[in-house]
Parts: C-alpha cells; structure tokens; sequence
C-alpha cells in the first residue's frame, strides 16, 4: 500500500511540476454515469460520477496525469438485489486519488483516439436507511470509523477532440478497487467492488 501510495504520488508529482515552453499542460473536469448501476438513478446510490485531472504531455503521444474523483456507487450488484427485499439500503461510494498514462492514437490531430491505464487509492464512504433516522445515522457512523481505503486500478479509453486551447473528452472508464480492508472485504460479498463509466469531460490546454 504505501508503494502505491508513493507511486500515485511521483505522477502526481511529475504532472504538475514545471513543463518546458514547448509542452502542454491540460486541466480537465469530467462527469459519468455508471452503466453498472443504472437501475439506481435516483436512488440513494445514484450512479453519476465526477472529478477533474491535470495532465502534461510528456510526448506528443503520450500523457501522464493526476485525476482526483467521486464513483458515485461501486456496491456489489447481488448485494444490491440481496438488499431489496429487505427495508435497509446500504450504499457505497468511493473518493478517489490515482496517477496515470494516456497513449494517443493522432497526437497531432483534432480528433485522437487513445488509452489510458491508471492506479491510486480509493477511500470508501458507506451509508444506510430503512431504518429510521436515528438509527441510520448510527449505522452510517460505525461504518465510517473503519479504515475503507483501497487500492484502486483502472483501465479506459475513448476519444478526445481538439480545437484551439479546448478539449474534449468522450470514453468510457473500469475501475477496480481491491478488497484490502476487513469492512470492503465484507461489503463484496465474493464479487469486485468496481465500475463500468460513460464519461464526458471538459478541459484547456496551456
């Protein structure tokens, strides 16, 4: 853990440093919906994600960034369907910390394919209901107080289109979050805490 850590950190650390005149610099915000949990809209475990990450072009085809984000819902999905016959919810949400590497397709045209691969720290935020206020809050206090913070390893792609000094982001991401605390561990019930996200982002290049 504290080798990931320190790895997440050295990417970070690289993508904001100072960039030669002849590099770019990008920052981007971004939101997605989970194609996992689409039954959820509107629920408490509304599935819409979002975050931002600073990137730098280290060569023209190549980028590494730092990205910082919310997985609006990364619960188990036979957990989910366990759950509904019962009157208590329980949701899982994850804040999230990861460095990467983006290989692209047509670096030097408007519209560029690419693929990305990614690794950081997930820390994960529970929360229940069903039954009654008082004892939700509770609930949702004792699951909190235990350490949820999990590798996180991700894979992606997609499609980004430049014009000028904007960019815009259109792919689709998988995220892994490994079970190594005793509460994730209980919460996947044998399956992976994980999503599958649609996302758009928005950015500017410097």
């Amino acid at each position: 853990m504290r080798l990931l850590v320190a790895a997440a950190l050295a990417v970070v650390s690289v993508v904001i440093a100072p960039s030669p005149s002849s590099a770019q610099v990008s920052i981007d915000g971004f939101g997605g919906v989970q194609m996992d949990h689409l039954a959820s809209l509107g629920d408490s475990g509304f599935p819409v994600d979002f975050g931002g990450r600073v990137s730098f072009d280290v060569v023209p085809a190549v980028q590494v960034f730092g990205e910082f984000g919310r997985i609006g819902n990364v619960m188990p999905s036979l957990l989910e369907t366990g759950l509904a016959f019962t009157r208590l919810d329980v949701t899982a949400s994850a804040f999230y910390g990861e460095g990467g590497v983006r290989l692209l397709a047509a670096p030097r045209s408007a519209v560029s394919p690419y693929v990305e691969g990614t690794a950081g720290v997930a820390h994960l935020r529970l929360g229940a209901r069903g039954l009654g206020s008082t004892s939700d809050a509770i609930i949702r206090a004792a699951l909190n107080l235990v350490d949820t913070r999990d590798p996180l390893f991700g894979v992606g792609g997609g499609i980004l289109m430049r014009a000028g000094p904007l960019n815009v982001d259109l792919g689709y991401r998988f995220k892994r979050i490994v079970s190594n605390s005793t509460l994730s561990s209980v919460l996947s019930v044998g399956q992976e805490l994980q999503s599958h996200q649609v996302r758009f982002g928005v950015g500017v290049r410097f």
